[in-house]
């Protein structure tokens, strides 16, 4: 029997081998940097490269990543045994496994249903007009938001095809003089409403636990934000962007069909065709609910400190009773490659950019960048302001929200607090930017490709409207949050 090789690409391969490899054989390390830290940074440079350019699948770029920090000892000169535990060690964190088994747990909104039944009920009660339907998509994905940690999986394999059957219902299709009548509204409304969702909630979206991590490594003394804290301080300035994004893109690309009289009568039928709630769908309905339940620390708010449900048990505990009941069998749990595949990369990643903080190098690339704006002449909040901006528009130059998150936050997150901002207002706007630049590009993530994919809007339009709701959520997120932060006492 023959086998389809399918190897490495292997011109972004080369670049990323040329990259390492110059950084570690071509330039000595700067003053104040270690040999081996340096090394450790050309590794994880041409690991960066690599994953922008798709040299192999993420998955399979960090399993070499982890066998070059092991074969290298770039951690642990010398000690073979000592450099394998650290380039494992990111298998440890408990927040990868919460994103994994998240993950996990969230094919149970697909298989039972209950995924569509939320949005078609909301655009039946909310579906009279284009506009609010909608709101009815934007609200029915902030409503999934806190149990699908794939931003992917939620907006483009749950809202989508909702919004899709919406558009068909009103003979509008993906082709010029038709989309024009609902479908390109709509579909641009789908896509700008994940980048928010994905800032909402830590579970919302695969990176935001390796945020977390970074800010509490980086802020000294550690700002450790909870599953509580972040939803908390992102309740009020992601309200004020999902009230926003429908309206901004209805004025910058009104819909021909403004008024939906039949909407509402649609989504019923396509409830009717459901049936009535399932077993499955009530039995996923109150893990959901569990699992927002010790999420947000109720447990430990009713009966004390001793009662405290760490975030990760809280989700394997919710896997366990999907499994038990049946709603969930293991064998889908092992096909799911997405929960797998992020535990692996996250995992390297992790580690990665743990080293990069434990070897020095972060310090010195804040120190580098810091020092940069300080010559300026600015004070903190411009040279804030700068940093902010340069992290989220660089972001044109990535394909991977996570490959751009672990390049740069954590320097620009040190570089920041050396200039004098207050660690815990730059941390939430660095953290939360991370998500809402999503909205850039038709690549920025992996929803992107889904919903441009489908023809609505032209490539122009999706730029256009990326470009402008950077702007509103990145003045809303800053101002209006950041106001919201101080009122916490966060800052």
């Amino acid at each position: 029997m023959s086998v389809t090789l399918e190897p490495v690409k292997p011109v972004p391969a080369l670049v990323s081998v040329a990259i390492t490899l110059t950084l570690w054989f071509l330039i000595p390390p700067p003053e104040g940097v270690s040999q081996n830290a340096w090394h450790h940074l050309a590794l994880f440079v041409g690991t960066i490269a690599a994953i922008i350019g798709k040299a192999l699948p993420i998955g399979a770029v960090s399993i070499i990543a982890i066998s070059l920090v092991a074969i290298t000892g770039v951690t642990n000169p010398g000690k073979p045994g000592a450099a394998l535990a650290d380039a494992l060690s990111g298998f440890s964190n408990s927040l990868i496994w919460l994103i994994g088994i998240s993950i996990m747990i969230s094919i149970s909104l697909t298989k039972t249903g209950l995924g569509a039944r939320i949005g078609y009920m909301l655009i039946a009660l909310f579906g009279k007009r284009t506009l609010g339907i909608a709101y009815a998509l934007a609200f029915t994905e902030t409503i999934l938001a806190p149990v699908t940690p794939s931003n992917t999986a939620r907006g483009g394999g749950i809202i989508h095809p909702i919004m899709k059957s919406v558009a068909d219902s009103f003979g509008s299709k993906p082709e010029p003089g038709s989309t024009e009548k609902i479908g390109r509204y709509l579909s641009l409304v789908n896509y700008n409403t994940n980048p928010i969702t994905s800032a909402m909630f830590i579970t919302a979206t695969a990176p935001n636990p390796l945020i977390v991590s970074l800010i509490a490594q980086g802020t000294d003394p550690a700002f450790e934000l909870s599953w509580t804290m972040w939803a908390v301080a992102a309740f009020v300035p992601g309200i004020i962007s999902l009230l926003l994004m429908p309206l901004v893109i209805y004025f910058m690309y009104k819909p021909e069909i403004t008024k939906t009289p039949d909407a509402p009568d649609f989504a019923k039928a396509q409830l009717e065709r459901l049936g009535p709630l399932s077993l499955a769908e009530k039995v996923t309905l109150g893990v959901f609910g569990l699992l927002l339940f010790m999420w947000a620390g109720v447990p430990e708010l009713l009966f004390g400190d001793a009662y405290a449900i760490n975030p990760t048990t809280a989700a394997f505990i919710g896997l366990s009773i999907l499994l038990v009941t049946g709603v969930l069998q293991w064998d889908e749990v092992l096909k799911n490659k997405g929960a797998w595949d992020t535990v692996v990369w996250f995992a390297a990643l992790v580690m990665m950019a743990s080293f990069l903080g434990k070897l020095g190098l972060v310090s010195w690339l804040a120190t580098t960048v810091g020092s940069g704006i300080d010559s300026l002449g600015v004070g903190w909040i411009p040279g804030m302001l700068i940093l902010v901006l340069v992290y989220v528009y660089t972001h044109y130059f990535f394909a991977s929200t996570t490959a751009h998150i672990t390049a740069m936050m954590a320097a620009f997150l040190t570089a920041g607090i050396a200039l004098g901002a207050p660690p815990a207002l730059l941390a939430l706007t660095l953290g939360f930017s991370s998500s809402l630049m999503m909205s850039l590009t038709h690549y920025g993530t992996g929803t992107a490709p889904i919903i441009f994919g489908s023809g609505y809007a032209t490539l122009g339009e999706w730029w256009k409207v990326g470009f402008v709701m950077s702007v509103v959520n990145l003045a809303v997120w800053f101002y209006i949050g950041g106001l919201w932060w101080k009122i916490l006492g966060y800052w």
